[in-house]
């Protein structure tokens, strides 16, 4: 079983394995369900191009991009 602990201010860090079984990477998204007395934690899908008229930029969306752009 993996744990991490809950902050003062009920923060955690999702722990390594759990980030690289979802293939989490900063910015992304993350979504709960609760199921019985379980919580379930998915990636959250991305919107459709249609909803985001800047989903179809991904000649941008590298990690080269996300560093250059990070301060802005």
């Amino acid at each position: 079983m993996i744990t991490s602990k809950l902050t003062s201010k009920a923060q955690t860090t999702i722990p390594q394995p759990i980030r690289a079984a979802l293939r989490l990477r900063e910015g992304d998204e993350i979504a709960y369900s609760i199921e019985g007395d379980a919580v379930v934690i998915r990636k959250a899908t991305v919107p459709l191009p249609a909803e985001d008229p800047f989903g179809t930029f991904s000649e941008w969306d590298s990690e080269a991009d996300r560093r250059a752009y990070a301060d802005l």
